[in-house]
């Protein structure tokens, strides 16, 4: 089945309410959309969420690279050999794991719709649905509590806390969250590096009687010692985020025993190929897995969702990023019902673009 277009585009989607994390504070998300067509009539969609001070692009980066290097190498290629294109996008593209995850994604997508079936089916089938967290980014301790009843009314069951800019407001907002939805909630705190190793177990031992599901990256992500020493002093899962960026980091990680947990994000990791490589090694060592995500578009959270639902190795889903999106073009492409995530029910990656 020969690719003969290969198109991609810029969308700008603004969020409904912007958020604070330790970091920045974000506005708006770009990311960027792939259509790779076949003479055969199918076609795969794919998304990029560039995100600079993650994974190193810019979205003009992004464009550029699936234009310059991607649309050359996969036009006139057999897009059902999945592994050998992505295999070649990946030394190629080089450094640009967010391109990478879109030539990937629309790649799985073209397989699934050939095959006539959805993607997680066809990678395995574990589990149909999965539970996800909902993020409530950094705010003042009212404004966090408000906040947390207000997901729990719509149905969440498990709400992930943005901090990492102060010890002690965030041991107050955990505190008082906590109160506010009772022992059944499960709650996550995400630091975004923003701690030293002396404040990340100030914080653990603060929080102890808050029963906190996991922590997950609290020190930079050029110090992986540091997560071995807060993982090997607490009793609560430490989970590498920004220190996990391909199959590479993740052996490095289990070999030394320095976490419990990670999180695979697509956009970090190169797509859904990498991600299943890196979900057998994380089993292998024990290490539990969760699939997180970026500011992404629907088309975005329906691969990582698909990924998810298809493997065992996948414990956990903190896939809202595009909840708050406005103006995506794939919004509907996977389905929200009381803090489950459903995809869509036709084959690949069940997606249509709205005109």
């Amino acid at each position: 089945m020969k690719i003969t277009r290969v198109t991609a585009w810029p969308v700008v989607m603004r969020l409904a309410e912007p958020y604070t994390i330790a970091f920045q504070t974000v506005e708006h998300a770009t990311n960027v959309f792939l259509r790779v067509e076949t003479a055969g009539g199918l076609a795969g969609l794919g998304c990029a969420a560039p995100e600079e001070a993650i994974t190193g692009e810019t979205p003009e980066s992004t464009l550029a690279v699936l234009h310059e290097v991607a649309e050359p190498l996969l036009r006139g290629s057999d897009a059902l050999r999945p592994a050998r294109l992505i295999e070649l996008a990946a030394r190629a593209l080089g450094p640009r794991p967010s391109a990478l995850a879109a030539v990937d994604m629309a790649l799985h997508d073209i397989l699934g719709r050939a095959a006539g079936l959805p993607l997680w089916r066809l990678l395995g089938g574990y589990r149909s649905r999965i539970a996800t967290s909902v993020t409530i980014g950094i705010l003042p301790e009212a404004e966090t509590v408000a906040r947390a009843r207000e997901r729990v009314a719509e149905g969440f069951r498990s709400l992930k806390l943005k901090g990492g800019l102060d010890v002690d407001q965030d041991i107050a907002r955990l505190v008082r969250v906590r109160e506010a939805v009772g022992p059944g909630i499960g709650l996550r705190f995400d630091a975004n590096q923003g701690y030293t190793a002396e404040q990340a177990l100030r914080f653990l031992d603060g929080t102890r009687k808050v029963r906190i599901e996991l922590v997950e990256q609290p020190t930079p992500r050029g110090e992986p010692d540091l997560l071995g020493r807060i993982s090997a002093s607490s009793d609560t899962p430490i989970m590498a985020d920004e220190s996990l960026m391909s199959l590479r980091d993740a052996f490095r990680l289990a070999r030394r025993q320095l976490v419990d947990m990670v999180n695979i994000k697509l956009m970090k990791v190169g797509g859904i190929a990498e991600a299943l490589r890196i979900g057998t090694l994380a089993r292998t060592a024990g290490l539990e897995v969760m699939v997180g995500c970026m500011d992404e578009s629907a088309l975005g959270i329906a691969g990582s969702l698909h990924y998810a639902l298809a493997r065992p190795s996948v414990g956990y889903a903190d896939l809202d990023g595009h909840l708050d999106l406005l103006d995506d073009p794939a919004a509907g492409a996977v389905r929200l019902r009381d803090g489950m995530l459903y995809p869509g029910d036709g084959p690949g990656l069940g997606v249509d673009l709205r005109a």
